[in-house]
């Protein structure tokens, strides 16, 4: 029977490395990634002041002027401005998406400098970030962005102990991990009405993604059974959940879960999902325990740009001519 209850999982004992709490948390961590797909996490050590920094610095660089946000509009490296209704949801396995989805948000990568090879070879997904005239914007991101990397690294090792492979097994891979930070506004609607939606039903492409704590609820995800969900606010919790990256490294022992995102409140709402995924170099492909000889791999090992280049083609208009996108 499908579980329709999202697990709550609890950090504190495994980050203050209490004995046992690695594979304890490992296991109620495969249990919800087997089970349902998302998760709460508590106790993860992210200052709930940051996190608010985040959500002002959403809300003051949405409140410009739509002329100084399209000066940094989105890039071929999926950096800057994404417009309202700039994405429609076309490679979903859920829903077909026809309109362009009702939001607008923010890009951030890692931040490099203009004298790094990757940025000065022009490689694609390494480019330098657009920021906006913003006196702190930029730092204030930075920080936080570094915060979710230091977190992601730590709990890599729990994925790992989760699929029963040695606790650093992806330490390498996430050395200097691929992340999209967005900075989403969604402007408030009455519902589904004729395919719209702030976000329309799809899964992610990363291995997994970490939405801040988000008092302004909107999501919703699609148990096992096909019942949609709308999740809770859990105080000073962030919402995880694993993408198509995950599926192809689990060869499917995981689920990329299906959500959506409709704002219902008759306000604004903001959202911060940090998407991440292992470096740009590293090989996407099953992990030891999730093949044999009566389980061959269901997917061919692919890159992470190869990927993100398929897929931003397919569902981000403006990067497209008409006829690209159809392609």
């Amino acid at each position: 029977m499908a579980t329709e209850a999202i697990p709550i999982i609890d950090l504190g004992p495994y980050l203050a490395g209490e004995p046992g709490a690695m594979d304890s948390t490992a296991k109620e961590l495969r249990f919800a990634l087997t089970e349902i797909g998302f998760y709460f996490i508590v106790n993860h050590g992210i200052a709930q002041e940051k996190i608010a920094a985040m959500f002002a610095e959403a809300k003051r660089f949405h409140d410009q002027p739509i002329e100084k946000k399209l000066e940094l509009k989105l890039d071929q490296h999926n950096t800057g401005y994404l417009p309202m209704r700039g994405n429609t949801l076309r490679t979903s396995t859920v829903q077909t998406g026809t309109k362009p989805n009702l939001n607008e948000a923010f890009f951030v990568k890692r931040e490099m400098g203009p004298d790094h090879p990757d940025v000065l070879s022009g490689r694609r997904f390494r480019g330098l970030n657009r920021w906006p005239d913003l006196p702190g914007f930029r730092d204030t991101v930075i920080d936080y962005c570094n915060e979710m990397e230091r977190l992601v690294q730590k709990m890599v090792r729990l994925y790992a102990r989760a699929l029963d492979l040695p606790a650093n097994y992806f330490d390498t891979a996430f050395a200097e991990p691929m992340f999209s930070m967005r900075m989403t506004h969604y402007p408030p609607q009455d519902g589904p009405a004729d395919d719209e939606f702030g976000l329309a039903p799809h899964t992610d492409t990363s291995f997994l993604t970490l939405l801040a704590p988000n008092e302004v609820q909107g999501l919703s995800i699609r148990s096992q059974g096909g019942t949609w969900i709308d999740m809770p606010a859990i105080d000073n919790a962030y919402v995880v959940n694993g993408g198509q990256m995950l599926q192809r490294y689990t060869n499917d022992t995981f689920l990329a879960t299906p959500h959506r995102a409709i704002n219902k409140t008759a306000g604004e709402r903001y959202a911060l999902p940090f998407f991440c995924d292992s470096s740009i170099d590293w090989p996407v492909a099953a992990v030891p325990t999730t093949v044999g000889p009566d389980r061959p791999p269901k997917y061919p090992t692919t890159w992470y740009s190869d990927y993100m280049i398929w897929y931003l083609k397919r569902n981000y208009d403006v990067l497209n001519t008409p006829q690209q996108a159809a392609e």
